[in-house]
């Protein structure tokens, strides 16, 4: 079984909004900071705790492109507004999902998200959001199979983002991550760009086993969630 969680918070102060956002599962763990103030970033930070590769956390810096962009709750709207390929897929999306829950207002917000090893190339992922059940999908490939409006969507075909995104990378489960000596160079992200790919050292022993730890995603992040350091 592989488990993401994201946990979102956000505080409201008399000159400007923050929202915290951070993610954790088996291969990540990410946290990101938006500040935001009559309607538009002012600033992004993020941090990289747990990572696959060495140069996953100089990706933050990247993040910068984001500031001065109006908030939207459309998640996937950072993508209109810089090139995804060259930042950390991971870090980029969080700070889409702290964006949109800054625009809509939103003071709590969780996700969790469990993909089931896959069978025949089968699986069942499915997501709760705030401890209630939102979405399944029936997969083969990366094609969802079921149910409807889903069925003969690619994975790859951008929608439903925090599930799509667990439903792809939960295959790592499967893998031996740690053969690899250097991130792959195929432009995917900003660690796999052809140009620092064999800079981006695999960090050996960086994947971790939530399997039937589900209370201990995000533990680490409770207090920074809450706003006491």
């Amino acid at each position: 079984m592989f488990r993401r969680r994201i946990v979102i918070r956000s505080r409201t102060g008399t000159s400007q909004h923050v929202t915290r956002a951070a993610l954790e599962d088996d291969f990540h763990h990410f946290r990101v900071e938006v500040a935001s103030t009559l309607g538009q970033v002012i600033s992004v930070e993020a941090a990289a705790p747990r990572r696959p590769y060495t140069l996953c956390a100089q990706a933050a810096g990247q993040l910068q492109a984001l500031v001065g962009m109006a908030l939207t709750p459309t998640a996937h709207e950072v993508t209109r507004v810089t090139d995804a390929s060259e930042q950390c897929t991971h870090l980029f999306e969080l700070s889409g999902l702290a964006i949109a829950a800054a625009a809509r207002g939103t003071l709590r917000r969780q996700y969790d998200i469990e993909v089931p090893m896959r069978v025949n190339d089968r699986t069942h992922s499915t997501l709760a959001r705030d401890g209630v059940p939102l979405l399944e999908w029936h997969v083969l490939g990366t094609v969802i199979q079921g149910p409807p409006p889903y069925a003969g969507i690619d994975l790859y075909h951008g929608m439903a983002l925090v599930l799509r995104r667990a439903t792809g990378i939960a295959k790592g489960r499967g893998m031996n991550l740690d053969a690899q000596v250097h991130a792959r160079p195929n432009g995917n992200c900003f660690a796999q760009q052809p140009v620092r790919a064999e800079q981006a050292i695999r960090i050996v022993g960086s994947t971790l086993d939530f399997a039937t730890r589900l209370d201990d995603l995000c533990a680490d992040d409770e207090a920074w969630l809450a706003f006491d350091e």
